[in-house]
């Protein structure tokens, strides 16, 4: 009996040690088959043309993934729709963690709002990758307008209704939004002219052909210190280190907005089934750049602050600015192109 048994839990032995160096085999073959993350490279969306604030963010940190890991970052410009054709390319691509997108404001939080048949969740059709940064923005006038100031500007606005136009990278860019809350909270009239990217709209702000914006300041920032534009007031709590003298728009002494705030920000997503060890990898990555003092004294020089924060901060900020904006949306009726 005793003999029997022992026979019995010899084979029962060898059949798990079998079945263990099976599957043992198949881990390894898998393993030797998966390459390391990345092994090529890797395609950051940008949705917007190049030159603005998406685009400025988008290379910097691209150049340091690209000299951290040895792949390059290719920055592909695919601007459309307020952001949403760039987008919607990333939502339905291969979730291998090959593309990626440098998602902001307005392509995660406002478009759901505009376009009614949007065709990406920015909820359900993405991964929250990284906080990238909060850039506040500028409100510039061409120098010929004769505002000095913010109260200038109201009281210009609302004594020659719709006689002032606005440029915007798009129609519910970032841009876009903060002008129409500003109109919103301060009751005034102008004229929206979207354009297909930041960059455009900037060049016709500083030739003349549209007078007023209010956009991410490392778009606008050279242009200020260099006398092309005028900065009336940031859109932050608190002024800019890059450009101390101009007040912010709780400062500009307007009842209507004493509690105004209205920044941008960027953040990087990719496609929602990408495997939770490549989103990881991305974030502890792109978190060390946003760390080091050089990216940190870069971003501020330009009026961006870094912020670093775990993949799902940032999928809970994404979803809290969709409420938040949704009513500012509604009573301004913005409509899609």
């Amino acid at each position: 009996m005793k003999i029997t048994t022992l026979v019995f839990s010899s084979v029962r032995a060898l059949k798990i040690f079998g079945l263990l160096h099976v599957l043992l085999c198949i881990c390894m073959a898998g393993w030797a088959q998966a390459p390391t993350y990345p092994s090529k490279p890797i395609h950051m969306i940008v949705p917007f043309t190049p030159g603005g604030s998406t685009d400025i963010l988008a290379r910097s940190i691209g150049q340091k993934l690209s000299q951290s890991w040895g792949q390059s970052v290719v920055i592909d410009n695919v601007p459309g729709a307020g952001g949403s054709i760039g987008a919607d390319k990333v939502a339905k691509a291969a979730p291998d963690g090959y593309t990626i997108l440098m998602g902001h404001i307005g392509t995660l939080a406002v478009t759901p709002s505009i376009y009614p048949n949007l065709p990406y969740d920015p909820i359900k059709s993405f991964a929250p990758v990284a906080w990238i940064a909060k850039v506040p923005n500028v409100l510039v006038v061409h120098p010929s307008l004769p505002v000095k100031n913010v109260k200038e500007l109201i009281d210009y606005a609302k004594s020659k209704p719709n006689a002032l136009n606005f440029g915007s990278g798009g129609n519910g860019s970032a841009a876009h939004l903060a002008t129409e809350y500003l109109k919103l909270q301060s009751q005034t009239s102008m004229v929206h002219v979207p354009y297909k990217g930041t960059a455009p709209a900037v060049t016709d702000l500083v030739s003349g052909q549209i007078q007023v914006m209010f956009t991410g300041a490392p778009a606008v920032g050279g242009f200020v210190k260099g006398g092309q534009l005028r900065a009336l007031a940031v859109s932050s709590k608190a002024r800019l280190s890059s450009l101390p003298d101009v007040p912010t728009v709780q400062e500009s002494g307007v009842k209507e907005l004493a509690a105004f705030e209205a920044d941008q920000w960027y953040g990087i997503v990719a496609p929602a089934a990408t495997p939770q060890a490549i989103v990881m990898k991305l974030n502890n990555e792109i978190n060390a750049i946003l760390n080091s003092v050089e990216i940190k004294s870069r971003l501020q020089t330009e009026g961006a602050e870094a912020t670093p924060n775990a993949p799902e901060v940032f999928g809970r900020l994404i979803a809290s600015e969709i409420e938040r904006w949704r009513p500012v949306v509604q009573a301004s009726k913005l409509k899609p192109d």
